[in-house]
């Protein structure tokens, strides 16, 4: 199959990894403009993946419930004001623990899998990975060979992020490749790390898929049947 035939069977395109402002502090780019961008690009679903962890301002002074509430109040404003622009918003987390500073990147998200999360994001990954089940999740590491990250167990992932398009990071992509070939990691991710307006591209790399998926666990599970390829820029095709 050529290129062509490949986009037009892959026609879906899907961002899997996005901030948004105010969960992610390090997010500066408003809401509307996001979705501007967004749809410029031609972009049919994005997967809010912001940061979740023990330390995050959002967390400061809150209960559990105000974290979490917190937390959704980002995606929920998204989810209403994508519908004109034609976008999907999927709801997604790049959620750290207290072992270290590594970031994982959850789908297959909803409100139940954040609160069951909060209460071991004090705790350590492998404690995590050992106490909660995810049936209908994938889990992965976000950009493991990036400064101050480590990597893991294998066994503790579902896969990894091969692919990480941030522009003010060296995420060593050709490196993480060829571990997770050394390592046989089955499932690859990859995404642009969405956090500010231009010149930066905020669709660097987009998943293309067959369907749309109208959750975030229809997304998991297009993820886990390794039933799709990236657009890298506007003319690059990647078979993960």
């Amino acid at each position: 199959m050529n290129k062509q035939d490949l986009i037009k069977t892959y026609k879906y395109r899907i961002e899997l990894h996005a901030h948004s402002m105010p969960a992610s502090q390090c997010c500066n780019c408003p809401q509307e403009r996001f979705l501007e961008l967004y749809s410029e690009m031609g972009v049919d679903a994005v997967c809010i993946t912001n940061h979740f962890y023990k330390n995050s301002y959002i967390f400061k002074d809150k209960s559990k419930k105000e974290c979490i509430d917190c937390y959704l109040d980002d995606y929920e404003k998204l989810c209403v004001s994508a519908k004109p622009y034609g976008i999907k918003i999927l709801l997604g987390c790049e959620i750290r623990f207290a072992d270290n500073t590594n970031d994982y990147l959850i789908f297959g998200v909803d409100r139940d899998i954040l609160e069951e999360a909060f209460d071991h994001i004090g705790g350590t990954l492998e404690e995590y990975r050992n106490s909660v089940s995810l049936p209908k999740s994938v889990f992965i590491q976000a950009h493991p060979f990036r400064d101050n990250m480590v990597t893991v167990d294998p066994r503790l992932l579902d896969g990894i992020e091969t692919m990480n398009f941030h522009p003010s990071h060296n995420s060593r992509n050709s490196v993480t490749a060829a571990y997770a070939k050394a390592y046989n990691i089955k499932i690859c991710t990859g995404g642009s790390d969405f956090h500010h307006d231009r010149p930066f591209n905020p669709a660097a790399l987009l998943m293309l898929s067959k369907e749309l998926p109208e959750d975030s666990f229809e997304l998991a599970k297009i993820i886990k049947e390794n039933d799709y390829i990236f657009q890298l820029g506007d003319n690059h095709i990647i078979i993960p």
